[in-house]
């Protein structure tokens, strides 16, 4: 079922945010990696696949937490960007 995508995609951005709470980058860019997979997966059966309405609203409500998820995501990239930004920077003057 498409909803079975929304949820799978739903449990890597969690797996993701946990990965960014543990500083465990490799793991946030190893499942934005499958998210990224279960993104196309998912563009490609709704080409041929609708959802019904009890499922249109389940999948607003996974969306919702998704981007709540996202939102912290990066509110915990930012300083290690940051830092790896400056580490960059300085290693090219030097």
């Amino acid at each position: 079922m498409l909803i079975d995508y929304y949820k799978a995609i739903e449990d890597g951005s969690v797996k993701m945010l946990e990965a960014a709470k543990n500083e465990d980058w490799d793991g946030v860019v190893r499942f934005e990696g499958a998210c990224a997979v279960l993104i196309e997966q998912l563009r490609h059966r709704a080409r041929s696949e609708e959802l019904d309405g009890p499922s249109q609203l389940e999948k607003s409500k996974i969306m919702l937490r998704i981007l709540s998820n996202d939102a912290q995501i990066r509110y915990l990239v930012e300083p290690w960007l940051s830092n790896f930004d400056q580490n960059f920077e300085s290693r090219l003057l030097h």
